[in-house]
């Protein structure tokens, strides 16, 4: 059988789901299935939490999915956060911090962590973000290679500066590169070149 596999830029205050099924508090919720015909079968590789945005990987094939999912393989994220992060957080988190996950701790393997001297080229952020309005910001890369539920979030918040975009940008060889929100593109996906 011959899979699909799309790269897409999932926009903020989207799903990483193609439909809800028939739950009625999510009628006003937004899913992947929006965005394109997708074929029969598809599914996100992964997540990206609703307020989250950028590279999402979905494929109709589910053994490709688990594999990925479950090797450890690098996903880089691009965090705009609420405040001027310090060099002692960052060291905190390239170390390990202790989130919740789920209602028990959990301590964050090590990652790579650095802060971005230079503003990113991005598209604009949603303006229900309303980013700025009373303190200055800073941008992190964060190169992660697990993926619990609100990570990134969790972590920068677990040294006091809270996310306020999160952006991921790559998940192994496989980059967002210029796409926009709502933007899909038809790939090939190799895991073990991942």
């Amino acid at each position: 059988m011959q899979h699909s596999h799309f790269k897409i830029y999932k926009p903020y205050a989207m799903l990483s789901q193609m439909t809800s099924g028939e739950d009625r508090q999510l009628r006003k919720k937004r899913f992947l299935s929006e965005l394109y015909d997708f074929p029969h079968g598809i599914m996100p590789i992964g997540r990206l939490d609703e307020k989250s945005e950028g590279l999402l990987l979905m494929t109709t094939d589910g053994k490709l999915s688990d594999t990925i999912n479950n090797s450890g393989i690098e996903k880089e994220y691009l965090a705009q956060l609420d405040g001027l992060i310090t060099p002692e957080a960052i060291q905190k988190i390239a170390e390990g911090v202790t989130i919740g996950i789920f209602g028990k701790k959990y301590t964050t393997k090590s990652c790579e962590v650095k802060v971005l001297d230079d503003l990113p080229s991005l598209p604009d952020a949603d303006q229900a973000l309303r980013i700025g309005r009373h303190r200055p910001t800073s941008w992190i890369s964060i190169i992660v290679k697990e993926g619990k539920f609100r990570q990134v979030r969790k972590m920068t918040a677990a040294v006091g500066f809270p996310t306020v975009r999160l952006i991921r940008v790559r998940i192994g060889t496989i980059h967002l590169d210029n796409m926009k929100p709502r933007e899909i593109l038809p790939i090939k996906i190799n895991p073990l070149g991942l």
